[in-house]
């Protein structure tokens, strides 16, 4: 365990220069909540981190759903749920909704729950629900904790991004979700299921800065810093949780519970052990792309693929069958 890194010195010199002096006071905040919104409260936050980049994103969609151009709800859609109607889900730590609004497209859904202590992030929300007249799509701010799940409601529960912000993920999964399932209901994760507060092995950070190294020095200056990433040290513990609390507190703990207490439909690893890593921080260097900088995110691509042969992957797709 790290308790302070280089790279928590970095992260909060470029949350300063991102979000303001006000952003890093709030994480002096005593209320673990109030820091975990603080993290989340603004839309459209200036970063540079792997998921901004297109050709990432294809690369998701065709470890997911096998092509690069489909997304995972339509391939749920079309795969999995096309026969069914008046389908009834629950999404937990929704955020700004986008996944959940575009199940609200189909309509094969009767009623879709979002549930997030965040009001910003809902409002936005709620307004491209009216915009595209979207009527099965409902919001809910509320802890979860706090939550009366209803006993075999709904046929669905959701988690895209978020059931790794929770803990006790053997009661949560193991427990209350079953429950509020129905016999034949389904649960659908698109996940981080990595290490406990991102407190990566030392081999996953050796590979991270050797994946980092194929990288010409011209694209490794940092987003908004006039500073090169020459390595990559880790999150040190302290800050992960003055940062955010709810930052993978129980990560570890998602697979082993979702494969105790329900059947695997689908599944899908898709990396993710380090072109986070690896990324953070330079990937606007790759948001659009020429012969050289598509060449190197191949390159990176074949070096994450072949350390995940020998290591879980930290990022899993999955469709589950309640049993």
């Amino acid at each position: 365990m790290r308790l302070i890194t280089l790279d928590d010195i970095i992260e909060t010199y470029t949350k300063f220069r991102q979000r303001g002096l006000p952003f890093i006071m709030s994480k002096l905040h005593l209320n673990s909540i109030k820091r975990t919104k603080s993290a989340f409260n603004e839309l459209n936050i200036s970063s540079a981190n792997w998921w901004i980049i297109p050709k990432v994103q294809q690369r998701w969609n065709q470890l997911i759903t096998g092509n690069p151009e489909t997304a995972y709800e339509d391939f749920v859609m079309k795969k999995y749920l096309s026969d069914d109607k008046d389908l009834k889900m629950l999404s937990l730590g929704s955020g700004i909704c986008s996944h959940e609004l575009k199940f609200a497209e189909y309509d094969n859904f009767k009623e879709i729950l979002c549930i997030d202590i965040n009001e910003v992030l809902f409002d936005q929300a709620k307004k491209i629900a009216s915009e595209k007249q979207l009527n099965a799509i409902d919001f809910k701010i509320q802890d979860i904790y706090s939550y009366e799940f209803p006993e075999n409601y709904f046929d669905i529960v959701f988690f895209h991004a978020s059931l790794h912000h929770f803990k006790d993920i053997e009661n949560l999964v193991g427990q209350q979700i079953k429950r509020t399932l129905k016999s034949d209901g389904k649960l659908i994760i698109n996940e981080f299921v990595g290490s406990d507060r991102l407190q990566f092995s030392k081999h996953q950070i050796k590979a991270s800065n050797e994946a980092l190294q194929l990288i010409p020095k011209t694209y490794r200056k940092r987003f908004k810093l006039n500073i090169y990433k020459n390595k990559f040290y880790g999150s040190g513990i302290i800050r992960m949780i003055l940062a955010d609390p709810s930052e993978c507190v129980d990560s570890s703990q998602i697979m082993p519970a979702i494969h105790q207490h329900y059947k695997t439909i689908y599944e899908a690893s898709y990396g993710g052990n380090l072109l986070p890593n690896v990324l953070k921080d330079i990937a606007h260097h790759f948001v659009e792309l020429n012969d050289e900088k598509e060449h190197i995110l191949n390159e990176l691509f074949e070096y994450e693929d072949a350390y995940i042969k020998k290591h879980p992957s930290d990022f899993v797709f999955g469709i589950y069958l309640n049993n």
